[in-house]
């Protein structure tokens, strides 16, 4: 028997033996509870026979039948005594054959143990080589396998290389398109740029140009001006002869009156020569918006005592009766406007005295201030050229104003007109910087991408394919 088969009968002599014992301490107690109850039997047989014996035979032949049933428990007895040596003597051969199992077990086992033993060298001689093939088997698998996985790697390269190559040269196609449709996008917007821009710097240019041209257009009539004043310059031989008729005063107050007028309001807002309902007859009437109203302006203006003040010959006491007679003509000239030209209703609360000579002007308010505020008390304005100039000044304001306000209407439909163009102008500005914007940002990325495959490309080019992810063997 070799130790293999004997290895594997082991446990079923074991269990075999196991089974004989529970079969014997079965036999046993079974033997055991049969003689119990043959005992309990016995004596209920017992009782009934006596009993039935009593019954049919009566008391007279009780005796002999308790002597028959005494020889029959004797018999009984001996049977019980035989099977009971029986049972003895089988349970002597159980043991023996017990003690006989256990010994060959033992002897078995020490057999298995010597042949486990030299099973075990067996083995590990058996193991060792087995190693050493699998060893080699293994060296030559990994041989096999490092050659297929460098094959796999150069296909997949390969593969990859190609797929780099297809896939550049379509980036490089559509980044072509792309930069192409970019461009002519860039090239259409700033063209468009290019026409506003255009546009705006013609107007500019024309609006730049008809300044000038007005520009040099008053400079032409400044310097006809100035050879006109030059001319009347030498044709006029003295001021002073010419104010010093009545007549040709109060002529040359109204024509420097008219032309200071005419230069400064437009010809619905005066008139020359104006009668009033009074029946008086105005140098000037300025119609201006209400509450002003009509306002009358007065050329004329006594100029005798003023020339007698500035006589070289003159002593002190007739300067200061000239000019104390100055101060009467002024005050008298002033209530004379004021009663004529200011009337309720008619006319507005106040009227213009118009003084054509600064000199006049400034010799009035800087040496005899109770005539000028005797004539605002009576509501009476006194003007010179200059500030008549100025008068006239805020009197066009005010008409402009006036027109202004009937216009409002027009102007804020203009207005809002010009604001929601401008909005529109600022919403396309807007976008059309977010489109440059976005632009330029498309091609920083462009340029990005491209640098990157570039280096991609050269990497490949070099056989750098360590920094490159490959696919492992039987992978997608």
């Amino acid at each position: 028997m070799n130790p293999e088969s004997a290895a594997a009968l082991f446990p079923w002599l074991f269990a075999v033996l196991v089974l004989c014992v529970f079969l014997v301490a079965w036999l046993v107690l079974r033997v055991n509870s049969l003689a119990r109850a043959q005992d309990g039997l016995a004596d209920e047989l017992a009782a009934r026979v006596e009993a039935r014996l009593a019954s049919l035979f009566g008391g007279q032949q009780l005796h002999f039948v308790k002597e028959l049933l005494a020889a029959t428990t004797a018999s009984s007895d001996r049977v019980m005594e035989m099977v009971g040596g029986e049972v003895d003597r089988l349970r002597d051969r159980l043991d023996a054959e017990q003690v006989t199992s256990r010994h060959a077990l033992q002897q078995l086992q020490l057999a298995l143990v010597g042949q486990l033993g030299s099973q075990k060298e067996e083995t590990a001689l058996r193991l060792s080589g087995l190693a050493n093939a699998i060893a080699s088997a293994q060296e030559k698998l990994r041989s096999e396998m490092v050659a297929e996985t460098l094959k796999t790697l150069s296909e997949h390269a390969r593969a990859d290389r190609e797929l780099l190559q297809n896939g550049l040269r379509a980036a490089s196609e559509q980044l072509t398109l792309s930069i192409e449709t970019l461009s002519r996008t860039v090239n259409e917007r700033l063209e468009a740029i290019t026409g506003h821009v255009n546009q705006r710097l013609d107007e500019g240019f024309r609006k730049t140009n008809e300044t000038f041209a007005n520009v040099m257009a008053r400079l032409a009539t400044i310097d006809e001006a100035q050879k006109k004043i030059g001319d009347l310059t030498t044709n006029v031989v003295s001021l002073q002869e010419l104010l010093g008729d009545k007549r040709a005063r109060g002529a040359f107050g109204e024509v420097q009156l008219e032309a200071l007028i005419r230069n400064a309001l437009p010809p619905e807002a005066f008139d020359f020569q104006f009668t009033l309902p009074n029946g008086t007859r105005a140098d000037c009437v300025l119609r201006l918006p209400e509450p002003t109203g009509m306002v009358v302006v007065d050329s004329k203006f006594p100029l005798e005592n003023y020339h007698r003040m500035f006589v070289a010959d003159s002593g002190d006491l007739e300067r200061r009766a000239a000019q104390g007679a100055f101060r009467g003509d002024v005050k008298r000239h002033v209530d004379a406007i004021a009663n004529k030209y200011i009337l309720p209703g008619v006319t507005s609360d106040g009227a213009v005295m118009f003084v054509p000579a600064e000199a006049v002007f400034a010799e009035i308010h800087a040496y005899h201030p109770e005539v000028v505020e005797y004539a605002m008390g009576r509501r009476v304005w006194i003007v010179s050229p200059t500030t008549l100039m100025a008068v006239l000044n805020t009197a066009r304001a005010v008409l402009k104003d006036v027109e202004t306000r009937k216009q409002i209407h027009v102007i804020k439909d203009a207005l809002g007109k010009l604001a929601k163009d401008f909005t529109r102008f600022d919403e396309r500005m807007q976008k059309l910087a977010v489109h440059i914007r976005q632009a330029g940002e498309d091609v920083a990325e462009v340029q990005t991408s491209s640098r990157k495959i570039t280096a991609h490309f050269q990497k490949i080019e070099a056989a750098q394919l360590d920094d490159l992810p490959v696919a492992l063997p039987g992978g997608d």
